[in-house]
């Protein structure tokens, strides 16, 4: 098992128990990036914190999603006192929105230049779906941060 193989492997199981937390059956792209940005000293969670994205603050951005998405329906969190998620008692199986994001960070590099920021990358060049809505909650320009991410990849390669 290469490197990147067992890093991998480590940010998918957190992912899962980010999933797990929200009760969720599934691993999505918004528990990857939780992950990621959780992962301290590398590329991807560097990335992220220096556009204020730590750990807390990508929940906080999700919460925020959430909240925005229920009013759209008519639904105020603030009306109402809605219970938390129950952790799921499944192990969670990967999601669509997971593997998207995985196959285009596969797509990225060959498989022995992959690094933690190639899987943000797949994250961000999502156009739809929770990641973006949360990003833009958040005041975060999603193309902007790719780029940073590419140059970054780039110096690295350098």
């Amino acid at each position: 098992m290469s490197a990147f193989d067992k890093y991998l492997h480590g940010v998918i199981v957190r992912a899962m128990a980010e999933a797990q937390d929200d009760g969720s059956g599934t691993i999505d792209a918004h528990h990857l990036l939780l992950s990621l940005a959780a992962d301290q000293g590398s590329t991807a969670q560097q990335v992220l914190a220096s556009v204020g994205l730590d750990r807390a603050a990508v929940r906080e951005a999700l919460d925020r999603e959430f909240e925005h998405s229920l009013s759209m329906v008519g639904v105020s969190p603030a009306a109402y006192d809605l219970p938390g998620p129950s952790r799921a008692s499944q192990q969670p199986k990967m999601g669509a929105s997971a593997r998207l994001a995985l196959d285009r960070s596969f797509s990225s590099a060959r498989k022995k230049d992959l690094r933690s920021a190639h899987l943000l990358l797949g994250i961000l060049q999502a156009q739809i779906g929770t990641v973006p809505r949360a990003l833009a909650l958040a005041g975060i320009d999603q193309a902007k941060l790719a780029d940073r991410v590419r140059q970054t990849l780039i110096s690295q390669e350098q």
